[in-house]
């Protein structure tokens, strides 16, 4: 899987995907967003149709997710449906959300199976190839829940014949997840710290990779699935390895852009952990379709390796 995940716009062509294909991209994957109105809120709220003001975007709404995969399908290029959870709060993220009680967990659940199985309907509908079931649910994911999961695995099996994944945070959640052998594949979010170094050089960043890659070689032994990574990013940042999961806007003051060190985070990743026999693929957050090279200053500092080095070192590693 050479994947990026896509970010969904007002509109797409077939001209928006070309540059996919001729990074050697095959993969996509599509993030409609549900939220909760706070990380204790037990239900589930979704859009599908295209919506007005912050939740405007098409290419979030069921018409756009199929629409994007029928013209990727076009380019050769496969699709992951990717859903996620906007917990509203400064600050919050999925990880944050953990019910007070019994009762409001099994609402949480019977509201996020819901969410879930709209998903899969229309991953069967549009014949997506991949569903990812999560994302960085940390709180849902330990053992007291693996009941509810497998039922909601069970459900999901009866209307999706695709395959089934869920992206598990690095920091520990991937490790105890009771249901992975109930899935096709392990999904992880790869934000794996390397180094507090700012623009370190590239023998650092490898060196900084060995104890990931043998922690993940050894757990994926006793799991016995593949791994794909099912987001991993740098930001063009002097700092972009220290904490790669954290965006600049969030971070105490701007810093000057680095290029050059987002490339070496990329050629660093690649280098470590493409060869591992363990790593059935990646998805690179993140893509922005029609991204011009004189486009905004915030896309261009971010995640995004478009028009800039790293895409160059994406391309090359995409087409081994």
């Amino acid at each position: 899987m050479c994947g990026v995940n896509w970010v969904g716009g007002d509109s797409i062509t077939a001209a928006d995907l070309e540059p996919l294909r001729l990074a050697n991209v095959t993969w996509l994957a599509q993030t409609p967003f549900g939220w909760q109105n706070g990380p204790n809120e037990p239900v589930v709220h979704m859009r599908t149709t295209a919506g007005k003001g912050r939740y405007r975007d098409w290419g979030e709404s069921d018409a756009g997710l199929a629409y994007t995969a029928r013209l990727a399908r076009q380019q050769g290029i496969r699709t992951l449906l990717k859903p996620h959870i906007w917990v509203r709060g400064r600050g919050a993220w999925p990880g944050d959300i953990n019910m007070q009680s019994t009762a409001d967990w099994d609402a949480w659940f019977a509201s996020y199976t819901t969410f879930i199985l709209h998903y899969a309907r229309l991953a069967e509908a549009q014949q997506m190839e991949a569903l990812c079931l999560g994302t960085e649910l940390q709180h849902a994911t330990t053992a007291a829940h693996a009941r509810q999961w497998r039922g909601l695995i069970r459900q999901v099996r009866r209307v999706y014949r695709g395959q089934l994944t869920y992206a598990a945070n690095w920091s520990g959640e991937y490790q105890q997840v009771p249901f992975w052998r109930e899935l096709d594949f392990v999904g992880i979010q790869a934000y794996f710290p390397l180094t507090s170094w700012p623009s370190p050089p590239l023998d650092t960043l490898l060196r900084a990779w060995q104890p990931h890659v043998r922690a993940l070689a050894a757990w994926q032994r006793r799991v016995g699935k593949p791994i794909v990574f099912t987001e991993v990013g740098y930001k063009a940042t002097p700092d972009a390895a220290a904490r790669p999961w954290e965006w600049p806007e969030r971070q105490a003051g701007p810093l000057p852009a680095d290029e050059a060190t987002q490339a070496r985070c990329y050629e660093a990743f690649f280098r470590a952990c493409w060869p591992q026999p363990w790593l059935k693929g990646v998805f690179i957050w993140k893509w922005y379709p029609g991204l011009q090279a004189s486009g905004p200053a915030r896309q261009h500092a971010d995640f995004t390796p478009q028009h800039k080095p790293a895409e160059r070192v994406m391309r090359h590693w995409y087409g081994q």
